[in-house]
């Protein structure tokens, strides 16, 4: 077609929360998806891209500190006294504090294409590591971001920055005007509302496209007092961005906004924050019925990160209640202990089957049949409202973003075709994708990024410096 534009047929595809046959994807020239058709005939077919085998919609992955890549599986082993939340935190802010701009990038290269061939195909990166290891600006200002936006598109993900608003170390003692400062560990961590203001501003100047745009986040009601919430969330509103914001992770940060507020974390952000559809919380955690029957009526959704929440042992979410509220949320990869959508959807079932004693919780709390098409239905929906981008499943307007199961794939062996995503989910190990798509262009074959070799050697070297 000259004008730029593509076809793919795919024998099976999920479209409207199903598996079509015979789909045909008509991809115009910007890279969205121009129409999409079910039961497409032989002469339809003909001049079209054949895929290979069941196609997905890409997934967002919703919650995303790409520099924590570095340090998985190097936080396993028990330290002196109670290993928990905390005392992680203090070895993820000693390697906070030797990563270079260079290295961020190779990092993060690595972990966007793994992403990639996973099946995700945007990622909302919560950027908070702003200024140099002594905690002063760069000449550059958007010398970190620009080093994680470069890592995107040297790869082929659509990437939403989230320049991160970090102003102090914790809540403000009962009484006191004064906010706490941050700790040696946090310097590079500090912002201001107009740094943000001028991150994102600079990020869209440079970058901006279908394929990278910016959103705003607050790291938690604990880094951000409320004056400064409410002049970020006034800007990001005005520019329609989305919002994101820790909230309700630990329980040792619920009772400390109770101390300091008379509120829990999200009760305060519901009487005080306007909560609406540009709002992400990130975990919610520790989060009453009531809660998040607020959170609903508001049309906020919330990000789940089950592989990292439960690495970091925060607790289970009330994941019954709230899709039984019809509640939307998505998913996210956050440390990186894993990359795969499939052991987050997995892994977020089995916290509530081992909790309740149940099998098929998510799907009985949507009144479904199918546990892993409400679990993927639902991150979907969930994944466009996080990144403010057109990504939420294969329709016209959307991005053409998709992936091409491997069905020979051992978890996937004679399995039936309407089973097929109840194994991708529940049956490991992880089935594989062959090909995966953004924006229509191919950035996954044979079930690889292309430059992958040179992608693993500059991660290699990055970690051996880091960890040396």
């Amino acid at each position: 077609m000259s004008d730029g534009s593509k076809s793919y047929f795919a024998p099976l595809a999920w479209v409207n929360g199903a598996w079509a046959k015979d789909v045909l994807l008509s991809v115009a020239s910007n890279g969205t998806l121009a129409s999409v058709q079910a039961n497409a005939t032989p002469d339809q077919q003909r001049d079209a891209v054949q895929l290979t085998g069941p196609v997905l919609p890409g997934l967002v992955n919703a919650h995303s500190h790409a520099f924590q890549r570095a340090i998985a599986g190097m936080a396993e082993r028990a330290g002196p006294g109670q290993d928990n939340f905390w005392s992680w935190r203090d070895r993820m802010y000693s390697a906070a504090q030797r990563i270079t701009p260079q290295q961020l990038e190779a990092i993060a290269a690595l972990l966007y294409a793994e992403l990639l061939q996973a099946g995700y195909t945007q990622v909302c990166e919560f950027h908070y590591l702003h200024n140099d290891p002594q905690g002063k600006p760069y000449a550059d200002p958007l010398e970190m971001s620009c080093a994680l936006v470069r890592a995107a598109q040297r790869v082929g993900i659509g990437i939403t920055l989230l320049p991160t608003l970090y102003m102090r170390s914790g809540f403000a003692a009962t009484g006191l005007h004064k906010d706490p400062p941050l700790l040696t560990g946090q310097r590079r961590f500090s912002s201001t509302p107009d740094l943000i203001f001028k991150t994102c501003e600079g990020i869209e100047k440079q970058f901006g496209s279908n394929m990278v745009n910016t959103g705003l986040a607050l790291h938690s009601l604990r880094a951000v007092g409320q004056g400064a919430l409410q002049e970020a969330t006034a800007f990001a509103r005005s520019r329609h961005m989305p919002i994101h914001i820790h909230v309700a992770e630990q329980t040792g940060e619920v009772v400390d906004c109770i101390n300091a507020h008379g509120l829990r974390p999200v009760e305060w952000l519901l009487n005080h924050a306007a909560l609406d559809a540009s709002w992400n919380l990130v975990h919610a955690t520790h989060s009453t019925p009531e809660e998040l029957l607020g959170v609903t009526s508001s049309g906020a959704s919330i990000v789940l990160c089950p592989t990292t929440e439960a690495n970091l042992g925060d607790g289970i979410f009330d994941l019954p209640t709230y899709a039984a509220l019809k509640g939307n949320w998505a998913i996210g990869s956050d440390s990186h202990v894993t990359r795969c959508w499939q052991e987050e959807l997995r892994l977020l079932e089995y916290a509530q089957r081992l909790a309740l004693r149940q099998r098929n919780v998510m799907a009985a709390s949507n009144g479904q049949a199918s546990t892993a098409a409400a679990l993927f239905n639902a991150a979907l929906a969930g994944g466009s409202a996080a990144c403010g981008q057109p990504t939420s499943g294969l329709a016209a307007g959307n991005r053409a973003d998709f992936s091409v199961v491997d069905t020979s794939s051992p978890a996937l062996l004679g399995v039936p075709v309407d089973q097929l995503l109840d194994a991708m989910v529940f049956s490991s190990p992880d089935a594989r994708l062959s090909e995966v798509y953004v924006a229509g262009k191919p950035v996954v074959q044979a079930g690889r990024c292309e430059n992958w070799r040179v992608l693993a050697d500059d991660f290699s070297n990055a970690m051996r410096v880091l960890w040396a």
